[in-house]
């Protein structure tokens, strides 16, 4: 019988110790739910810290990072649970203390972001270099540049691993301009960071090149709920601060790239998905267009999404990831490994990351034909797949080797089950009711 771990009742120490076992062939069909979204629920999280009386998010996704955040949260004073039922909850302290938990702040992406929350409101931030995946290095100059920008002076500790931002003696968060574009485009987090900053500055901050991905354009909408005034224009995100922002409730917005993971899943495999909680249009442009040339049909379902392989089969892409509408970062990866089912050479070039291919080498495991040069993946199909024994570095990467398994023959053992449980509360679980054979155990 079919027996897969909730992540939400795992502990980062035993989701280390697990390990993923899928036997491949199995065609996948059904109906899921798509959980809130990662990305945007981490930034809402810190938007959170700006909140002065209580805060209930819903449709939190019960994940890791979810309870590293509550925990991250708590330390500053801030009292925060995620029961794992869908709620945050968040309760301000009137103090907050300006400094986010080493080890906790070095798990998870985001801690600039939550740091920028904490500066806002405390005049002052000791933060250690954000964690998460680390397939290339990740800069936070943008993130930094926008403390600077608001009036607080930024050090680094001798051994780059403590940061401290803080504002002057006497002095106040400052109307500020702030450019957030990096050589690879808007920086999200950054824009994220300035935002927050701006949130609390009485007059009205600039954001120059920012991003438009939902993670912000929600965040927007979070604060736009609470008085904060933004609009877009030609000359970026202007925002225009209030002195007090109050809590509240807010829906976290359908995980995009657990919907995509999911059609691509059940597309290498052949079967059909019916996906709730998210709608067709909240797929990105070229997400959408991707999915169709290599011969996927998308439609909109009983208020969801359906997706198919057409008649013809898979088909080879050339594709680019990019900033929204664009290809998301986040499911190149996944679509390598579907593409290694598609008839032809398939191209991915990745234009957000100066590199992300550590699932190149797992997925040759697997059998499939597939090399990096630079940010260019080149994939040649279709391969017969045999099952491996694989190793995941970060969450995407875990989720491309499962799609390689569920197309694999034989069983396969897929390591990397802590990051997955970072990104995705119900995937295996979701996976298993759609009719694949998959398994998790303890690491022999």
């Amino acid at each position: 019988m079919t027996t897969v771990t909730t992540i939400a009742t795992l502990t980062p120490q035993a989701a280390d110790g697990q390990v993923i076992k899928v036997t491949g062939g199995h065609p996948l069909m059904g109906r899921i739910r798509v959980q809130g979204s990662k990305n945007v629920a981490l930034h809402l999280y810190a938007a959170a810290l700006l909140a002065e009386t209580e805060l209930v998010l819903h449709r939190a996704p019960a994940i890791l990072d979810t309870g590293v955040c509550a925990q991250i949260l708590t330390h500053t004073g801030t009292h925060s649970h995620a029961p794992g039922d869908g709620t945050f909850h968040v309760i301000p302290t009137p103090r907050l203390r300006p400094v986010i938990h080493h080890d906790l702040g070095a798990k998870v992406r985001t801690t600039a972001v939550l740091a920028a929350a904490v500066l806002a409101c405390a005049g002052s931030v000791d933060f250690p270099v954000p964690g998460g995946d680390a397939f290339c290095p990740r800069l936070i100059d943008r993130h930094l540049a926008a403390m600077e920008a608001v009036g607080a002076e930024v050090t680094v500790d001798e051994h780059g691993r403590t940061i401290h931002a803080g504002l002057p003696a006497g002095r106040e968060l400052r109307p500020f301009r702030v450019d957030v574009a990096t050589p690879y485009g808007p920086s999200l987090g950054a824009t994220v960071t300035a935002l927050l900053l701006a949130a609390r500055v009485p007059g009205e901050c600039l954001i120059t090149s920012p991003s438009i991905e939902p993670e912000v354009t929600e965040t927007v909408r979070f604060l736009a709920e609470r008085g904060v005034r933004a609009a877009w224009d030609d000359e970026g995100l202007h925002v225009h601060g209030v002195d007090g922002i109050e809590g509240g409730r807010f829906t976290v917005a359908g995980d995009r790239t657990e919907a995509a993971t999911m059609i691509m899943a059940t597309a290498v495999t052949g079967g059909t998905i019916d996906l709730d909680g998210i709608t067709l249009p909240e797929l990105p442009d070229a997400q959408r267009q991707v999915l169709a040339d290599a011969g996927l049909n998308l439609t909109s379902h009983c208020g969801g999404i359906r997706a198919a392989v057409g008649a013809g089969g898979l088909r080879a892409v050339r594709a680019r990831t990019g900033p929204h509408p664009g290809l998301p970062t986040d499911t190149a990866p996944q679509l390598a490994a579907l593409l290694t089912q598609a008839v032809g050479t398939s191209h991915v070039f990745e234009a957000v990351y100066p590199r992300r291919d550590t699932h190149v080498a797992p997925l040759r495991a697997f059998g499939a034909d597939i090399a990096s040069t630079g940010q260019d993946i080149r994939i040649h199909g279709p391969a017969r797949l045999r099952a491996a024994d694989v190793q995941a570095a970060d969450i995407r990467a875990v989720t491309a080797l499962l799609i390689a398994a569920l197309a694999a023959d034989g069983t396969s053992t897929i390591g990397g089950m802590y990051h997955l449980a970072r990104g995705y509360g119900r995937l295996l679980p979701n996976l298993a009711a759609l009719g694949a054979d998959i398994t998790t155990t303890a690491e022999a």
